[in-house]
């Protein structure tokens, strides 16, 4: 009985030494579907060819069923740092037409500048104030 109780032991404590901490790669593989859905023409390419190189290592390190957690840690920074240091190539739509300083010809004035409807605001008013002014007579 003793024997049966050593050699479990004994495997018990070999399984023991041989339990390893499996690493969370859940946000290793974020960045990573992050990285694959970007498109290269947008970006330059030094700074695209560095996000390649970061996704090819990250993508190995989550492959690897050994990885520890501070490799897929390193991984998930550097992938992290490449897509931040990603650069858009800029284009300029804007159309450049010269402009021509010497075009000084004033323009015709055709709005009206007539007062008839200041006018008529200010003979209502009085004579709705007049009308108010008898009533209060009466």
């Amino acid at each position: 009985m003793q024997e049966e109780v050593n050699n479990a032991y004994s495997e018990l404590v070999t399984a023991f030494l041989n339990l390893r901490l499996i690493p969370d790669k859940s946000l290793l593989e974020e960045l990573i579907n992050q990285a694959e859905g970007l498109n290269g023409v947008n970006y330059t390419k030094a700074t695209f060819d560095g996000l390649t190189k970061a996704l090819n290592e990250a993508k190995a390190v989550f492959d690897n069923p050994n990885a520890t957690q501070k490799e897929v840690d390193n991984a998930k920074d550097v992938l992290a740092k490449a897509l931040a240091g990603l650069q858009t190539i800029t284009t300029d739509n804007t159309v450049s037409t010269p402009v021509n300083n010497g075009d000084t010809v004033t323009s015709v004035k055709t709005g009206d500048e007539s007062l008839t409807g200041m006018f008529a605001t200010i003979a209502l008013l009085s004579v709705a104030g007049y009308t108010v002014l008898r009533r209060k007579e009466n």
